[in-house]
């Protein structure tokens, strides 16, 4: 799903425009974005929490020459979901793939 269909998902189910949408939208992912930034978590109940960590300076390779190389340290973002959003996709798994098994039928002799 991309940006597009989400904002047609949420419109719809929400009763409102999509201009509507897509500026509540845009204004969330300001806000998670500027609260990330300031070096603040953002979790949402059920959902999951955004965090932003350090990572380490750490030794690579050059994948073109394999020559070695430091990669600096930086913060990155991670996400960590719910329990509610794993349940969620975890029933859908299930779901699916008891959907895709064939069921065995008896030989007949």
């Amino acid at each position: 799903m991309n940006k597009t269909e989400l904002i047609e998902a949420i419109a719809t189910r929400s009763n409102t425009t999509k201009a509507q949408t897509t500026i509540m939208l845009d204004g969330l992912l300001e806000v998670v974005q500027e609260t990330l930034a300031e070096g603040n978590n953002v979790q949402l109940v059920g959902f999951g929490t955004f965090s932003v960590t350090d990572r380490a300076e750490r030794e690579g390779r050059n994948p073109a020459t394999g020559k070695a190389m430091t990669i600096p340290a930086k913060k990155v973002v991670k996400f960590k979901p719910g329990k509610t959003l794993s349940d969620a996709v975890a029933t859908k798994s299930a779901q699916a793939s008891k959907a895709s098994k064939p069921k065995q039928t008896a030989k007949k002799k």
